[in-house]
C-alpha cells in the first residue's frame, strides 16, 4: 500500500490587524491509499484551514504537502488548479452547483474541463450514469438543482467529486447541512466509495460520522493532539461499539 498524502511541518499564519495568528503549527501526518480519515477538534482549532491547505485551495505558510509522492506546495496557481481538477475531488457542507444546469450537467462539468484524460462526451455521460446509479439518484438526472432534496443534492455532489476518478476526496462537513437520516445515507455512500478504494480526508464535528472512518486526527490550537485508529468500517452491527469508543476518546480530550 502506498502513501496517498504526506504532510510535513505544515504551518499557516494569517496577519490580522498587524498581529500574527498561527492557525496551523508544524503539523505532520500521512494518509495511506484507501484510508478514510476524519479531522475533529473544537471550533477555531484549524480543521478547515488544514483541509484547505493540504488540498491546495489555500497556500500554506511553510511545510510540504505531497500527493502521491509529488510535492504540490511549490506549484504555480495554474499547475495547482490542474491538480485539483484532475486528481482531487471536493465535497462541501454548502452544496454549490450551477443553477442554469441540470443535475447531470453539473456532475459532468469537471470532466468536460479536464485535459488529463481524453474522454468522449459519450464516455463521460456513461460514467456519470454509472455514478448516479450507484448513489441511487438516476431519476433526478434532468432535474434542476431546486427540484431535489438536500440529500439528493449532496449525493450528486459526491458523483461530481468522482467524475474525474480522483486520487483523493476532500470533504468539509459533508453532512453538516443534513438531517440525521439523510446524513447516515450520505455516509453510507462515502463508505461505499472508500470500500472501492477511494482515499478520503474529511472534517467533521459529528461523532457518528467520525466513527465510520478508519482513523481520527484530533486538532487543538493548530496542533495534532491525538490520533485514534478504528480500522475499516465493515458493517452497521459494529457502529454502536465504534461510537462508544470515539465518545470515550473525545471525552478524554475535553470534547
Amino acid at each position: 500500500m502506498g502513501t496517498a498524502l504526506r504532510v510535513k511541518d505544515l504551518c499557516k499564519t494569517y496577519i490580522v490587524n498587524k498581529r500574527q495568528n498561527n492557525v496551523l503549527k508544524n503539523i505532520s501526518f500521512e494518509i495511506e491509499d484507501g484510508e478514510m480519515v476524519a479531522v475533529m477538534g473544537p471550533s477555531g482549532s484549524g480543521k478547515s484551514t488544514l483541509l484547505y491547505s493540504v488540498s491546495g485551495m489555500d497556500r500554506p505558510t511553510a511545510g510540504k504537502v505531497e500527493l502521491g509522492g509529488k510535492d504540490i506546495t511549490d506549484l504555480s496557481e495554474k499547475e495547482l488548479s490542474k491538480v485539483r481538477l484532475d486528481e482531487m475531488g471536493f465535497i462541501f457542507q454548502q452544496m454549490h452547483m450551477l443553477k442554469n444546469l441540470t443535475i447531470a450537467d453539473n456532475i459532468i462539468l469537471p470532466a468536460m474541463q479536464s485535459e488529463r484524460k481524453k474522454r468522449t462526451k459519450t464516455e463521460i455521460n456513461e460514467y456519470c450514469k454509472e455514478l448516479m446509479r450507484k448513489l441511487s439518484i438516476s431519476d433526478i438526472a434532468d432535474n434542476d438543482i431546486s427540484e431535489v432534496s438536500g440529500g439528493q443534492l449532496q449525493r450528486a455532489c459526491i458523483c461530481r467529486s468522482m467524475i474525474n476518478r480522483p486520487t483523493i476526496i476532500f470533504a468539509d462537513e459533508p453532512t453538516g447541512a443534513l438531517n440525521r437520516g439523510t446524513s447516515e445515507d450520505v455516509m453510507k455512500q462515502l463508505n461505499k466509495l472508500n470500500d472501492d478504494g477511494t482515499t478520503i480526508l474529511l472534517v467533521t464535528h459529528d461523532m457518528k460520522v467520525a466513527s465510520k472512518c478508519s482513523r481520527i486526527l484530533y486538532i487543538v490550537d493548530g496542533n495534532i493532539d491525538g490520533e485514534l485508529k478504528l480500522g475499516s468500517f465493515d458493517s452497521d452491527k459494529d457502529a454502536k461499539d465504534r461510537e462508544r469508543k470515539v465518545n470515550h476518546w473525545l471525552t478524554e480530550r475535553g470534547w
